[in-house]
């Protein structure tokens, strides 16, 4: 058995020769005087050899290279190659990914609507990537994430710092969706550890909205924004994809208008049947004057736009004092009413 002594007097020869130690472990002594630690061991008939590294005061001691040679022989144990794996951990580092080079994949190949997808990245760009961006998927722990989390919630923006742990997770998940062996630090940090918030769970009355409906006709603005404002309580569509939408979707026929995956926020085509109401108002809609002359196209063409303006804008309404977002609200009142119905 070797010992550090007996190492350092080893010289080197015409040839290379071994000097055996234990556990089938030994030193290898070349020609040129360098010293270096081998295991050889038999796996499944073959023989192999692992290079445990070069012996040296800046290199490994007899001890580190026993210990190496320990754990090399608790893989045969287990019928893996220690050398192969050796290998394969080359590979890995080699091919490791920065942070930013796998967030700027993710921003671009995952799924999500283009609105989400622009509000990530101006998320990644202003809070992520400044302090993250050349650092090692590994180098990422759950600490750092707390301190990036709780820099952003301390300038009053507590809402975008889980939004930003959002992201890092889910950037961390693609990563390892595409092969990279590395832990989430997301997985250790909930968003309830960084802010904690009231639901928003406020929704119009049926007195509120007739209360709305009246005040719309006071409102001063264009008659076709009035009548967006009724379809929108009538179809309980968002803002965005009633002025975003075109007249092709709509099938007057048979009273359907079909918003397509494109705009949905879940990708998903969507249909909206259409009450006579409704209706009435998008036939309002296409042969208003105001609806030619914001498109920039005739109101026959297929591909013109709904929309009265570039985009309807939601009042506030005022009364007893109160002023309510009415859009928003009324379509909570909509989930409020829907949902036992979708329930039972």
């Amino acid at each position: 058995m070797l010992t550090d002594m007996a190492i350092k007097r080893l010289n080197p020869k015409d040839k290379l020769y071994k000097v055996a130690d234990r556990d089938g472990m030994y030193v290898s002594v070349a020609t040129t005087g360098q010293i270096t630690f081998r295991y050889d061991y038999r796996l499944n008939g073959r023989r192999e050899m692992l290079t445990i590294g070069p012996y040296g005061a800046d290199d490994l001691t007899l001890a580190e290279a026993r210990e190496r040679c320990i754990t090399a022989r608790k893989l045969v144990a287990e019928g893996l190659s220690p050398a192969h794996e050796k290998q394969r951990d080359k590979r890995r580092k080699a091919m490791e990914c920065s942070f930013g080079a796998v967030s700027a994949l993710w921003i671009k190949d995952a799924r999500m609507a283009e609105s989400t997808r622009s509000m990530r990245k101006a998320i990644l760009d202003r809070d992520i990537l400044p302090a993250w961006k050349n650092r090692l998927l590994t180098e990422v722990t759950p600490d750092d994430l707390r301190q990036l989390c709780a820099k952003v919630k301390e300038r009053g923006a507590p809402a975008t710092a889980i939004h930003a742990r959002d992201v890092i997770k889910q950037i961390f998940a693609f990563a390892i969706l595409h092969g990279e062996k590395v832990p989430n630090p997301a997985d250790e940090v909930g968003p309830a550890s960084i802010a904690t918030f009231q639901p928003k769970d406020r929704a119009l009355s049926p007195a509120e909205i007739k209360i709305m409906l009246q005040q719309v006709e006071h409102v001063p603005t264009l008659p076709t924004i009035r009548l967006g404002l009724r379809l929108i309580l009538l179809t309980m569509v968002r803002k965005s994809e009633l002025t975003d939408a075109v007249w092709d979707e709509v099938d007057f026929e048979n009273a359907v208008w079909t918003l397509p995956k494109e705009r949905m926020k879940r990708s998903k085509a969507h249909n909206v049947y259409l009450s006579q109401q409704s209706l009435d108002i998008l036939i309002a809609l296409k042969t208003a004057p105001a609806t030619r002359a914001i498109s920039g196209r005739p109101a026959t063409t297929p591909t013109a736009p709904c929309r009265a303006q570039p985009s309807i804008a939601s009042p506030r309404l005022s009364w007893r004092g109160q002023r309510r977002r009415a859009c928003h609200w009324s379509r909570s009142r909509s989930t409020t009413c829907a949902g036992p119905a979708r329930r039972s």
